[in-house]
């Protein structure tokens, strides 16, 4: 089973809504969901997003693929800053010194 984290669309014809979910990659784009991430909403000035920040990075390391909307929406809420703030391992010049 492929599973991704994606856009479910909700609210109203031409006023967009979108639930961030993690999904089967099989199922329909407003099908069953597997978990419910957070949302987002473009019709607001600014517009909203909201993440389940830990959740979502345990789908991450069990290998879902998010999609290329749902990897902006999840870096603009900080979801991959962890991996680059992990410490680095001390270079052969910086032990010499």
């Amino acid at each position: 089973m492929a599973v991704r984290i994606r856009l479910k669309r909700m609210g109203a014809k031409k006023r967009p809504f979108y639930r961030l979910v993690v999904a089967d990659s099989r199922s329909a784009r407003d099908g069953r969901v597997i978990e419910t991430l957070g949302h987002y909403d473009p019709m607001t000035d600014p517009i909203r997003v909201s993440v389940n920040v830990e959740r979502a990075r345990l789908w991450l390391s069990r290998g879902a693929q998010p999609s290329e909307t749902a990897r902006r929406l999840l870096r603009q809420a900080g979801v991959f800053e962890e991996a680059s703030e992990a410490p680095q391992a001390p270079s052969a010049e910086t032990a010499q010194a």
